[in-house]
């Protein structure tokens, strides 16, 4: 086919139509890009009886419908006190939200603190399992049958899953998985962390429990080196665990030229031992809390959001790795402001989510924020 010939005269009609169409793509592709990040807030501090809201953790139900948990804090921000575990639903993909529901609190007005969500879904039954933690000293578990409406009453698992020696506990915050490949298959993981006394210093550790038996029972799986903290698991192609962690090697009488960055580990054997540290250069951090969630729509591809700042929680930025975490070539700034606390989903069409404590700049972290967007948008 030859070239058009621009000289030949285009009719008016013509003319009109290939204009209107060009506006209208134009117009189409401005809408595309001013419409991500799609967000919203959550959770405002102040509102439906407490003071603060902290912790986020996001899942996917088998239904579809997404459930966004978080720590309700009755009379202040600090982290211990009158504090509940409080859930809103969304069916809609985000777009709009449930009213604030309290699933769990203890003694009233007391000052019991309830919180550290960590969810994971049994993907044979369909059954949400919710690990959380009272006072930072005891572990309980609970179940939703009806994706997220009422939930059964806590069980307590301490014993079965914490030692003697440990003073202080902690499960995620963040998700559970459940193992889909090879000899532990099935098997429901929750990252967790506690810490132990060390010449008269409280020094934090990471950890995992699990259950091979459709939460019938839990098992206190193996721990990370010292000086980490708050950790969240994926699993890789191959079925092996890795295991990504806040770092205090920076502080408390640790190594300085391993802080400001995430702590790695890896098990090959579903979570009962783990690898020497690895430090990722990459993935640097203020010590804070981070999540990290396989993208099912790309095989070897892994998703990563923290405050991106080995100084001040700020600028809540998402990564993506194509190579299972070996590297992270893709970023994206998702919030400017100050921001710590996160969690990502996965959604069947390939977009993402991510819910993430955030404030305005110069501000304080005063929402949980829920923001939605493309692979597009991401690697654009």
């Amino acid at each position: 086919m030859g070239l058009i010939n621009t000289a030949v005269p285009v009719p008016a009609g013509w003319q009109l139509t290939v204009r209107i169409l060009a506006v209208a793509n134009l117009l189409i592709g401005l809408s595309v890009t001013a419409s991500e990040p799609f967000s919203t807030a959550v959770y405002k501090h102040g509102t439906d009886g407490y003071h603060t809201y902290r912790i986020p953790a996001l899942l996917l139900t088998q239904k579809g419908t997404l459930l966004a948990w978080c720590e309700g804090r009755k009379t202040s921000g600090r982290d211990h006190g009158d504090i509940d575990l409080v859930l809103k639903r969304s069916a809609d993909r985000g777009n709009s939200w449930t009213r604030m529901h309290p699933i769990y609190e203890e003694g009233s007005d007391a000052k019991v603190t309830i919180g550290n969500p960590c969810p994971v879904i049994d993907q044979g039954t369909g059954r949400i399992w919710m690990p959380f933690c009272r006072d930072n000293d005891d572990v309980l578990v609970m179940f939703s049958d009806d994706d997220g409406r009422s939930w059964s009453t806590p069980v307590e698992i301490t014993d079965d899953v914490k030692a003697d020696d440990w003073v202080w506990y902690a499960t995620g915050p963040g998700i559970g998985i459940q193992l889909q490949r090879g000899k532990y298959t099935g098997r429901m993981v929750i990252p967790c962390d506690h810490s132990i006394e060390r010449n008269g210093n409280r020094v934090m550790v990471s950890h995992v429990f699990y259950s091979d038996d459709h939460g019938k029972s839990w098992k206190l799986g193996g721990s990370l080196d010292i000086h980490t903290d708050e950790c969240q698991v994926v699993e890789l192609a191959d079925g092996t665990l890795m295991l990504n962690a806040r770092n205090y090697w920076g502080h408390n009488g640790g190594r300085p030229d391993r802080g400001g960055k995430r702590a790695v580990s890896y098990s090959q054997d579903g979570g009962d031992t783990w690898s020497k540290l690895e430090f990722d250069e990459t993935l640097i951090e203020p010590i804070c809390q981070a999540s990290i969630l396989n993208y099912p729509a790309k095989p070897k591809h892994l998703l990563f959001s923290n405050p991106a700042s080995q100084t001040t929680r700020q600028t809540i930025t998402v990564r993506l790795s194509r190579d299972e975490g070996r590297t992270w070539p893709v970023k994206k700034l998702l919030h400017a402001g100050p921001a710590a606390y996160s969690s990502l989903v996965a959604f069947p069409d390939s977009s993402i989510g991510c819910l993430y404590e955030s404030g305005d700049e110069g501000g304080r972290r005063d929402r949980i924020t829920f923001a939605r967007f493309s692979l597009k948008w991401l690697t654009e």
